[in-house]
């Protein structure tokens, strides 16, 4: 039974810890993955720290602390500061081992490493560094492009999957355009390398290590094919973040696709080959869910990356979302899924309850953040990127945060609340102005694949008043108006309260806010009385 209330993102709310890879160990479950800085500028720029839970009570997170830090690599230097995407796996001794990549800004070199591995005596470390993945007369293996490592101990075979995957090598010009030399640059081998593989460099791969958790037993090799067309994955196809979990006899490959923005999942009856693509598990702007198009994205959409559990016979899957405008300040969530009988998993919609076992009871106050749904009807994808361009936003002030540039028709959405006791609703906000507005003065960078905003939608004359329409059903009624005009205060960072009477449906609804008004405004909590 859970002890508090908790939402999506379930951590606290400064904290940025994506890349999950969630473990039941003992009588908790532990999440691993890469750190973010707060507004930060580039991927993983913190160090490693864990959290964990008791399985019976998912709203009690407790920080371990820092459980690894870049600086014990050997590799650690001024162009390989950061750490990716981690997994950590028990292995046969009983210990605790971490596998990872190490990298620098932008991903760069990223894809030049080997695989790194830490070991300790407890799950939530502190982790001490004990050497590379590596073959048994002591060379480094560097098959394929070793990245995103994840683990899984196997009735005691310990596997490890990692690796990219670019879709170059299937263009017919790849030979005579310069996509090789792009190819061997990003991956940092030369062109008579990549051509050695018979089958690509690129894709997702499996190696099986010795009990010492270091030593290649078995050769690496790919999971599935690199080529997709004409395969089950050609519409989703491998991009990065492989993830195995094994449910009963079946094994579950979970990875990010190529859309960027979705896990999906493929099914075998073996550990290392046979996989059909079994579809999208969760998109973190809801595409594909009921059939919605990526142009009709609810949120910023961008990198996500996780995998899934059991945790006292519910599964979950853990992924991330987008703040500060780019894919450098992702948060970790979770949402229920359901296995069926058949062995599919139905994709599910992106909460604001997550881990909860219940709807949020639409009693008191909440974090405006915790929305599940943030979109003006035009946000952009972004993919390695930072964007300088007006949109809305989670993001912060020193500790205080809130959603910023709220402009007019931006829909605010939560799912779900438990209306049983509810007859009033407030927001705190605050207009935007130069005061407070959040300026990001760091590197701006745009990948090729990032999409910026257009506001081609046709923008008729903005109305003089502003207002938040309340409703609970995105195509229903409008159940109330929260009017914020005349509420300008002398002090540009205070925050302003209103509430209004409303007649809320019993039982458990949406909640959407669909702000209108020339001025834009900032939101930081809503209040339920």
């Amino acid at each position: 039974m859970q002890s508090k209330q908790v939402f999506n993102p379930y951590l606290p709310l400064n904290e940025y810890v994506p890349d999950g890879e969630p473990h039941v160990f003992g009588d908790r479950v532990y999440v691993y993955g890469s750190h973010d800085k707060e507004g930060g500028y580039t991927f993983c720029m913190l160090d490693y720290v864990v959290y964990s839970a008791p399985v019976d009570d998912l709203s009690d997170w407790r920080y371990e602390g820092v459980s690894y830090k870049a600086s014990q690599d050997p590799l650690y230097s001024e162009k390989l500061p950061y750490m990716f995407a981690p997994d950590v796996v028990q292995g046969n001794d009983g210990k605790y081992y971490l596998y990872y990549c190490m990298g620098g800004d932008y991903g760069n070199g990223g894809y030049h490493n080997p695989i790194s591995v830490a070991v300790s005596d407890k799950p939530q470390g502190p982790y001490e560094y004990l050497g590379n993945v590596h073959y048994s007369d002591g060379r480094v293996m560097k098959k394929y492009v070793c990245f995103d490592p994840a683990a899984l101990n196997d009735n005691g075979v310990i596997r490890i999957y990692y690796g990219t995957q670019y879709g170059f090598e299937e263009e017919e010009d790849f030979l005579t355009s310069g996509k090789l030399d792009v190819e061997a640059e990003m991956f940092g081998r030369t062109r008579e390398e990549i051509l050695s593989y018979p089958d690509s460099i690129n894709g997702p791969i499996m190696v099986v290590l010795e009990d010492d958790m270091l030593t290649v037993k078995e050769e690496p090799h790919h999971i599935i094919p690199y080529k997709v067309k004409g395969t089950s994955f050609e519409e989703h196809p491998f991009f990065e973040g492989p993830s195995m979990r094994k449910v009963g006899s079946k094994y579950y490959f979970v990875f990010s696709s190529w859309q960027n923005h979705e896990l999906c999942y493929a099914v075998s009856d073996y550990p290392d080959k046979d996989f059909v693509f079994g579809g999208t598990i969760v998109s973190n702007g809801d595409v594909g869910l009921n059939g919605r198009s990526e142009k009709d994205k609810l949120n910023m959409t961008g990198t996500t990356h996780g995998s899934i559990v059991e945790i006292n016979g519910q599964w979950y899957v853990f992924y991330h979302r987008l703040t500060h405008k780019s894919d450098y300040s992702r948060q970790v969530c979770a949402e229920k899924i359901y296995i069926k009988e058949d062995g599919s998993i139905p994709q599910v919609e992106i909460t604001s309850c997550g881990l909860s076992e219940w709807a949020l009871p639409a009693v008191g106050t909440y974090p405006a953040i915790i929305c599940c749904n943030l979109t003006n009807g035009d946000m952009p994808h972004g993919s390695n990127c930072v964007y300088p361009i007006p949109f809305p936003n989670v993001t912060n002030l020193g500790e205080d945060r809130f959603i910023g540039e709220i402009e007019d028709g931006t829909l605010i959405g939560y799912k779900f609340f438990d209306y049983s006791n509810t007859s009033e609703i407030g927001v705190e906000f605050r207009y935007e102005t130069d005061a407070n507005r959040v300026v990001y003065d760091g590197p701006v960078r745009i990948d090729d694949r990032g999409t910026g905003h257009t506001h081609e939608k046709e923008v008729g004359a903005l109305p003089e008043n502003c207002w938040l329409d309340v409703k609970t059903d995105i195509n229903g009624e409008i159940i109330g108006k929260i009017s914020l005009d005349g509420i300008d205060n002398e002090d540009e960072l205070a925050w302003n309260y209103v509430s209004i009477s409303a007649q809320f449906p019993e039982g458990v609804q949406p909640l959407y806010l669909i702000y209108h008004g020339a001025r834009k405004i900032q939101l930081r909590s809503i209040v339920f009385t």
